[in-house]
């Protein structure tokens, strides 16, 4: 292959930061790896995505540990992809929280999506033997919005349309105007998009504009900290979608194969967003989805590991 597979050579560790952005939120980033949410009430706490592995999650349990002794009462599931779930078994939550679409996805195709992205990320799960048998199931699953109260911090969670996957999740602080958007933004690092609705995508993120918040913690890269960084991460995430499909769509008019396709929509979208992390890794499958969305398959195939290499190899071998 005259590329490493997905994020095979990116072995290096990253530097992690847990910033603080109100008495009751923080972020954990690290270097445009999966973010992590962290939200806690007077009674108790909720994390929302776990990193991929029980190990990953121990080092953002210490840092919760260091301002606050709360128990770590909730998990969100913002959706089912693995490096946000697998992480579950270290925080001991009572409830772990997640739409009902997000609980489909997991029935539907959890197995193969797991040992889909640990082949794709062996850094993020190298002590991938740390992760229980099985799947992570939520325990307590709704349809469009619950609240939780974590003890005088009501907590918004909800569904504001498909994009990144079909149960994406939203969780949001409406006192402080602070949004915990998963995967739905990304912020200087390209929006993965192998499961993704291309067509819905901007209309989704047309609803988060509309909740005008001031604080952001996104799918990956850093926490943006005051309105202007969420809308320029908002319209980073919708110039990508638009990018990426508009290439995509007018080049399945022409009757262009696939092959053929992503070579010429890489090169139109290296220039502009060759930087972000994590690129090279997701043009691949992102340029595969929309193939196939714009050929008539309007619900994302089920990625596995042979799927995977065998799409690598065609596009990139």
């Amino acid at each position: 292959m005259s590329k490493q597979f997905a994020s095979q050579a990116d072995l290096a560790d990253k530097a992690v930061s847990f910033d603080k952005l109100s008495d009751n939120a923080y972020a954990y980033t690290a270097e445009g790896d999966p973010n992590t949410g962290v939200i806690i009430g007077d009674e108790a706490v909720m994390v929302v995505d776990t990193q991929a592995t029980p190990v990953m999650a121990q080092d953002v349990i210490r840092r919760i540990r260091e301002v606050t002794d709360k128990p770590i009462k909730y998990i969100l599931l913002s959706h089912y992809h693995a490096v946000r779930v697998f992480g579950a078994s270290a925080y001991d939550a009572q409830e772990i929280l997640a739409s009902r679409d997000t609980h489909d996805l997991i029935a539907e195709r959890g197995e193969q999506d797991k040992a889909s992205e640990i082949g794709r990320f062996p850094r993020l799960f190298r002590n991938a033997e740390s992760i229980p048998a099985g799947l992570v199931w939520p325990t307590m699953t709704f349809q469009g919005a619950m609240t939780v109260n974590l003890g005088n911090l009501e907590v918004h969670l909800l569904q504001v349309g498909r994009g990144h996957t079909k149960g994406d999740t939203i969780a949001w602080l409406p006192e402080q105007k602070i949004l915990f958007a998963g995967d739905l933004v990304e912020y200087q690092s390209t929006p993965y998009c192998g499961d993704a609705y291309f067509r819905d995508w901007p209309t989704t993120l047309d609803a988060l504009a509309r909740f005008d918040a001031e604080k952001m913690v996104p799918g990956r890269g850093p926490a943006l900290t005051n309105a202007a960084e969420v809308r320029q991460g908002l319209a980073g995430t919708r110039a990508f979608l638009t990018d990426l499909y508009g290439a995509v769509n007018r080049g399945v008019a022409q009757g262009k194969d696939l092959k053929t396709l992503y070579r010429e929509v890489y090169d139109f979208m290296q220039p502009r967003y060759s930087d972000w992390v994590i690129f090279d890794h997701c043009m691949p499958f992102d340029v595969s989805r929309a193939y196939d969305e714009a050929t008539g398959h309007d619900h994302p195939r089920i990625w596995t590991d042979k799927r995977d290499r065998e799409m690598w190899q065609q596009l990139e071998g």
